[in-house]
């Protein structure tokens, strides 16, 4: 190599190694930077576990992800302090019924006219009413077109405001049950997505929502109560049927669970091993002792009643909807009563969309007058629905490790239930919401 060229060889070299060292030295810096933390001071917070009220409490936060909480633990210096003064913290609430998609509106005739992209749209709006009442986890449990999978990945994505979302896609139903499209005329030939008869069916059904990103498989069990031509009393999948579809969901590391009214169906679904069933309206001795055998959880979906009831005609619900609503939803808290009692295990739920979204956590109250107690209640929806959703590592306590999903109110909700119906104050994943 002659002179000159090794001169010019030296001059690219010596920037270029100036660079280097300044990047590495830079990225040195940023790896040895400490991590922002956020300190939440409140004057209590409830620890769900032992349903203590803790005084003075502190809880420490590092991105996404609580580091510690307590009483009066000491906050690092330059940390950003969010001092809610008299206020008290719980974990933030979870919801496993949902149907973010949908409106009270659509369980009458005006649901055909409705795309599944308006669908979506209206699903956008009701993920941020859930938010801000304080829900930052739910499981949406049958949205037709994958709506509500396309809604949870926009969440994630940061497009839109809303909680996280385990979703099912849309649900398993017979032809002409509770789930598939009963509105039409026979010329239309309409049926719903999720529709399979049969064991291979369903099983191929199952697998297709699994391929679509559904999180969990729902299936309708029974008859229901806002649909045409179907009992909520009887079942619509036979055994056979439903084993073939929850031990493939099991198998593809999914849940199931089972819209179940009538107790056939109940009973059917927890010997093929569902892992939640959801209302169980006619819930009997032999359902329940099934239930506590083989730990089945309860979703029940009590507080709707009232609603649904009050407002049939300000929605335009059909007249034959109607009817059945009056006589299984009363019907339902009798049952639902005698469940709790007895010690079946029950996670949270509330068919929102059914009623108002943003109304969810009406429910609490509904179940401290079937019998549970106030640390019970908001048990089913931080533990136990961290324990049915599989995310006891996620969400469901103020715990190191967990999201920093957390909710602020104003008294004492193990002496009034009803303080969660006005939720101040909203964090999910370490960043304020509400």
């Amino acid at each position: 190599m002659n002179v000159i060229a090794m001169s010019i060889r030296r001059a690219f070299a010596l920037p270029l190694l100036l660079l280097a060292c300044s990047t590495a030295s830079a990225a040195s810096t940023a790896d040895t930077a400490p991590t922002a933390i956020t300190a939440i001071k409140a004057a209590h917070m409830l620890d769900v576990r032992s349903g203590a009220l803790i005084d003075n409490a502190v809880v420490l936060v590092s991105g996404e992800r609580i580091t510690a909480a307590g009483s009066k633990l000491a906050i690092p210096a330059g940390a950003q302090v969010i001092d809610l003064g008299n206020k008290t913290l719980l974990p933030g609430l979870i919801d496993m019924h949902t149907h973010l998609t949908g409106d009270p509106q659509d369980a009458g005739y005006s649901i055909i006219a409705k795309s599944i992209p308006r669908s979506t749209l209206t699903g956008a709006k009701n993920a941020r009413l859930t938010l801000q009442a304080g829900f930052t986890t739910v499981r949406d449990v049958g949205a037709d077109g994958y709506a509500d999978i396309g809604l949870r990945d926009a969440i994630n994505d940061g497009d839109v405001p809303g909680p996280r979302i385990a979703a099912s896609g849309p649900p398993l139903s017979i032809t002409g049950g509770h789930c598939d499209d009963t509105m039409h005329a026979p010329e239309y030939k309409q049926t719903a997505l999720g529709v399979a008869d049969g064991a291979a069916e369903a099983l191929k059904v199952t697998r297709r929502n699994i391929k679509y990103g559904a999180d969990v498989i729902k299936i309708c069990a029974t008859g229901g109560v806002l649909s045409f031509g179907d009992d909520p009393r009887t079942s619509q999948y036979t055994q056979e049927e439903l084993k073939a579809i929850i031990s493939d969901a099991h198998r593809l590391g999914r849940k199931a669970a089972a819209h179940a009214h009538g107790g056939d169906g109940i009973k059917l679904a927890v010997l093929a091993g569902i892992d939640s069933i959801e209302h169980g309206s006619y819930i009997d001795d032999e359902g329940i002792k099934l239930m506590k055998e083989h730990k089945t959880w309860l979703v029940p979906t009590v507080y709707l009643g009232d609603w649904l009831i009050d407002n049939a005609e300000a929605i335009k619900l059909p007249p034959p909807l109607l009817e059945k609503a009056k006589v299984v939803l009363p019907t339902a808290r009798l049952n639902i009563a005698r469940a709790i009692k007895a010690g079946v295990p029950v996670a949270f739920g509330t068919d929102a969309g059914v009623y108002p979204h943003g109304l969810n956590a009406r429910e609490f109250g509904t179940l401290v007058k079937l019998g549970m107690t106030p640390i019970q209640a908001i048990r089913a929806a931080t533990l136990n629905a961290s324990e049915l959703l599989g995310w006891t590592d996620k969400v469901g306590t103020i715990e190191a490790g967990k999201f920093a999903d957390l909710i602020a109110v104003d008294g004492e909700p193990l002496k009034d239930v009803k303080t969660l119906e006005s939720v101040q104050w909203v964090m999910k994943g370490g960043a304020v919401v509400k």
